[in-house]
Order: C-alpha cells, then structure tokens, then sequence
C-alpha cells in the first residue's frame, strides 16, 4: 500500500504526460518555455488571482515575497511552530527573526489569540513587527479573517503559505487571494506536484508582482546586466510546468476524491481517535489525513502494528519549529506553545490520496482498530 500514490495517478494520465514532456523535448526552451506562461496563465484563472509567478519552489516562493517586501534584520515575522521548518526557515534566511506561535487543537492551524500575545512579544524584546505567514496546514486554510484583523490592526502584511493548500477554498473563496500573496509548493508528494520541485505566488498587487519577476531571476531590471535588487535563480523549468498543466486537468476530480475518503475515515474512526474537522464554511483539500491519537497511546507502538499489517504511516511533525536545533533559539510567544507540543506527541497520518479505493481504506480503518484494540 502507498502513502501516496503517484503511481496510480501516472497510470491514469497515461500518454498525455509523455507528450507533454515530449512536446518540450522538441521545442527545446527548457527555462522559461511557453508552458510556464500557459501554466501562470490556467492558475490564475483557476485561483482568481491577478498575478501568478511561478517559481522553483515553495520554499523559494515563500523567501521571494519576503525578499520582495524588504524583511530584514530586526524584524520579527510570525510563524505557527507546527508546520513544516521551511515556513520559518524563509524569514531566517533574510536575516530577520521568525517567531514562532501556537496552533489550534482542533485546526491545527495559527491561533489568533497567540499571535497577538507573539506581537506584544516582539515589541518586548525591541523586533519590529512586519509580516504575518499563516499555513493552510494538512490542506485546510487557516482562519484567515481572524489573522488579516489583527494584521490590519499591527500594519503588518500576510503571506499565506498554502504550500499544503492549494485547491482548498475558505468561505467560498479559493485559496490564492485571501493575502497580499499566497505561496505554494509543488512537490511531487502536494495534492498537485510535479515530477521535481516547483511552486507558485499568487497576488494582486501589481508592484509586488513586478518586484517577484525581478528577483526571480536574479533581481534583473530591464537590462539583463543591469541587477537592480537581491534576488536569486528562482524559476520553474518548463517540464515541470508541462506536467503540471496535466495534473491541473483532473486536479478538482482529485479533491472530491480527497474528500470522500476523509468522510469515510471520520465516519468509521471518529469513535475511537480524535478525527480532523474542518471549520464551518471551509473545504480541505486533505493533503493529509491526521489524527490526534488517545491519552496514552504509544505512537511508536501504533505505527509498528500498522506496519505490520501493511499500512504506511507518517508523523508530522515530530518536533515543532521552536524544538528543532536550528531554529531553539528564535523566540516565542509569550505563554508558549503548548497546544504545538501536544501534537507534535500525539498525533499520527493515515494514507490519503485520490486513488485509494474502498477495500483499501477498509483495511487501513481495520488496521487502525486493530492497533488500538
């Protein structure tokens, strides 16, 4: 059984991913081809997004917005700790501060509440407040009112990091258009991934997109001698654009697949762990499929008798932000970061994907069951 299954999803692309791979090996633009503007182009219109830019990666989408909008040292820009490092690791490449905040323990996702007290934290210990980059975590979008109300209160800007979200909607809206700008990822294991690395901004703001064109390719003004800003070599190469114009064809039918599976799995194993919920007038894209597993439990445990019946599983994550080496000495804050603690102990994914077929998902309720009997 797989995790994810890539595979299956090759398997029903067929042809059409060799063409269009094929179609790149004839034309030879292997940067900046025309699929990656054909790509830029079906994204905005699938988003609602004014701007689209795509670039290498997540990673290099989220370090490219803070690039673009002048984070540096002395500034403190605010991060949930249960995500991946790569949320907090973008600030701490601009030499700025990422400090980190608490989650919810139902969402998982940035607690308003705790930013506000990470803010004040901040002034205290002499950071300058500048950009807020909440995570639309395991596919579901964070509570963007409650951030963007307390952004417009501080004057600090948003940066949602949809690197697991893209595809899902909040309140009606889907996401790409809820910030000053949007980063996602298209690693190969994203509900929609490409055959290497890529990602994509989303944004509205005409200025900002300028600027991101720039320092994607290495902060080149209208001379390609003349560097006018920092930047970096952060483009998408066009294969990867070709494979994901594909992808994007059967991505929707993909997600209400996503979701048939996390309604089955709350209805079979809601009773015995704490299943995810998603907020009221929002819609996952279930990039994975967490729970929260019984006071007790010894995950280790768990995960070997799923395993041993032939079930894989994954823990994310391990260590929030503020627990890992690199990052034990930024700041918190102030309260601490339990609810991330909690979780980062207890809970525990199930294999999640498109093609995970009923008798499938059957043996993985049966084998959760099993290890909890």
């Amino acid at each position: 059984m797989a995790f994810i299954d890539i595979g299956a999803q090759r398997r029903r692309l067929g042809s059409a991913i060799d063409e269009a791979v094929g179609r790149v090996l004839t034309h030879c633009q292997f940067v900046s081809g025309p699929e990656v503007t054909k790509l830029e182009t079906e994204l905005a219109a699938y988003t609602g997004a004014k701007h689209v830019i795509s670039c290498a990666s997540g990673t290099d989408a989220l370090l490219m917005v803070l690039l673009a909008q002048g984070v540096g040292p002395g500034d403190a820009v605010f991060c949930p700790s249960f995500t991946f490092c790569a949320t907090g690791e973008a600030a701490a490449l601009t030499g700025a501060s990422p400090l980190f905040v608490d989650v919810d323990p139902v969402t998982f996702n940035m607690d308003a509440g705790s930013l506000k007290r990470g803010i004040a934290t901040a002034k205290r210990l002499g950071l300058t407040p500048k950009a807020i980059i909440p995570v639309d975590l395991f596919g579901q979008p964070a509570d963007h009112d409650a951030i963007a109300a307390v952004a417009a209160a501080e004057g600090l800007f948003v940066l949602d990091d949809a690197a697991q979200g893209f595809g899902a909607t909040y309140q009606g809206k889907r996401i790409g258009t809820l910030a000053l700008a949007t980063a996602t990822s298209f690693f190969p294991a994203k509900p929609l991934g490409c055959y290497g690395d890529g990602g994509a901004i989303f944004t509205d703001d005409d200025a900002l997109a300028e600027r991101l064109r720039s320092i994607r390719v290495h902060g080149q003004g209208s001379d390609k001698y003349d560097n006018v800003r920092l930047g970096l070599t952060g483009r998408l190469d066009t294969i990867q654009a070709a494979v994901l114009l594909e992808k994007l064809k059967i991505f929707d039918d993909e997600i209400a697949a996503r979701n048939k599976v996390a309604e089955r799995y709350a209805q079979s194993l809601g009773n015995l762990v704490t299943v995810p919920r998603v907020a009221e007038g929002n819609h996952s894209i279930w990039a994975c499929y967490t729970i929260r597993l019984p006071n007790g439990t010894d995950r280790d445990g768990f995960a070997a008798s799923l395993k041993a019946q032939g079930v894989p599983s994954a823990v994310y994550y391990v260590k929030s932000m503020h627990m890992q080496t690199a990052y034990a000495n930024y700041p918190v804050a102030d309260g601490g970061l339990p609810v991330c603690e909690e979780l980062s102990a207890d809970v525990i994914s199930l294999p999640v994907h498109a093609y995970l077929d009923a008798a499938t998902q059957d043996r993985v309720i049966a084998a959760v069951r099993d290890a909890l009997a």
